[in-house]
């Protein structure tokens, strides 16, 4: 009887209405899984609408087909790129044009989804930073230097600070924000902050 350590034991394990054996995969939708030649063939027809000058239905295609499953193995690069294509419809469509086409989208079946799908991505976007997004330099437009950050005693300024102008800036994603939320109500953003599907 000494031999056990009574403190050892997980006593959650023995109750069987315990959140521990609880399946939490039960809690997320099951997902067909893509591949990473799907999104980039996918990619390709969304970037050739923006060429087309088609923004909208650039945007509302890269929304309508997020990669929620992709392939383990390859599950951070169709999302990384699939984010980047998304930025790139919202870097197209004008600042007037945003209203109306958000409009145009939640009014549309399924638009609701949309929407927090777009939130998802505006999230994301902010989450990685404006010097993410672009031409690959961290401090965007410095010619392709090479930066080094000086000792100054604790302070530093080594971090991207490109928050305006330039492709895929902050401006950009909080002013979708913006009017996102003032078209749909904060009730989208709780939904995203709930949804178990991340993009």
């Amino acid at each position: 009887m000494a031999a056990i350590n009574w403190r050892t034991i997980n006593i959650d394990a023995l109750d069987p209405e315990s959140a521990y054996n609880f399946d939490l995969s039960t809690l997320t939708p099951t997902i067909q899984p893509i591949s990473t030649p799907d999104v980039q063939t996918l990619s390709g027809q969304i970037r050739q609408l923006l060429r087309g000058g088609n923004a909208e239905g650039a945007l509302r295609g890269a929304l309508e087909n997020a990669p929620y499953g992709a392939d383990e193995q390859g599950k951070v690069m169709p999302q990384a790129l699939h984010t980047t294509l998304v930025t790139e419809c919202l870097n197209q469509i004008r600042a007037t044009e945003m209203s109306p086409l958000l409009q145009r989208i939640y009014q549309s079946d399924g638009g609701s989804e949309l929407c927090d799908t777009l939130m998802k991505y505006l999230y994301k976007g902010m989450g990685q930073g404006a010097a993410s997004h672009t031409s690959g330099n961290v401090h965007g437009g410095g010619g392709g230097r090479n930066l080094t950050p000086q000792a100054t005693g604790g302070f530093t300024q080594a971090g991207g600070r490109s928050f305006g102008g330039g492709e895929g800036g902050m401006s950009v994603f909080l002013s979708w924000h913006e009017k996102l939320v003032e078209m749909v109500g904060p009730g989208s953003i709780v939904r995203v902050m709930s949804d178990r599907r991340t993009v």
